[in-house]
């Protein structure tokens, strides 16, 4: 036999299954699990629509959230989870929320290394790098930070990302909706 496919070498293979030995057993399993598949597909999809729901509904209660939805990188997810951004005073709040604030690990006879206390909302932090890490695929400005960053400053890409990046980007969240609060509010 030839080792090319075509309509004549797949003739050949359902001739020779059709005179194979095989368990026609795992027929029925496999009928089994595919429609154990779609009832798991199905409930995900509820699941996803509530979830939805849900945040359509926590996006209504945050003030000036689809002008903050128009800034490149802002997502509804990650807007959602932060919540109403006016209990922030700056974007360092926002950061010491999350957990991404510098904290020293040390002791009284030795001094530590800065590291990020990761002490916080962990979900959100999730949600802020992925937001940081979107915005330097797709925002010259920031990405060109993020280069700046890595080829003259020498930094690690990701400390560049966690440490560098990440104030910025909740800072200028943060600011936006400040500013537009304090100019709609005066």
């Amino acid at each position: 036999m030839k080792r090319h496919a075509g309509v004549h070498r797949a003739e050949q293979l359902i001739a020779l299954a059709k005179r194979s030995v095989g368990a026609t057993q795992a027929l029925y399993a496999y009928k089994l699990h595919l429609g154990q598949l779609l009832e798991k597909y199905d409930l995900a999809q509820r699941q996803l629509e509530q979830i939805e729901h849900e945040l359509h509904y926590i996006l209504v209660r945050i003030t000036y959230a689809q002008k903050l939805l128009a800034i490149r990188g802002v997502n509804a997810t990650s807007l959602g989870e932060a919540g109403d951004l006016s209990g922030y005073a700056h974007g360092n709040a926002l950061l010491r929320h999350t957990g991404l604030n510098l904290a020293e690990a040390s002791s009284g006879k030795w001094r530590g290394k800065m590291a990020l206390s990761k002490r916080g909302h962990s979900r959100l932090r999730r949600f802020l790098y992925l937001m940081t890490m979107y915005m330097v695929m797709t925002n010259p400005d920031v990405r060109a930070l993020h280069h700046y960053n890595v080829d003259v400053k020498k930094l690690k890409k990701m400390k560049s990302i966690m440490i560098e990046l990440a104030y910025p980007v909740s800072t200028m969240t943060c600011s936006a909706f400040m500013i537009r609060f304090t100019v709609h509010h005066a």
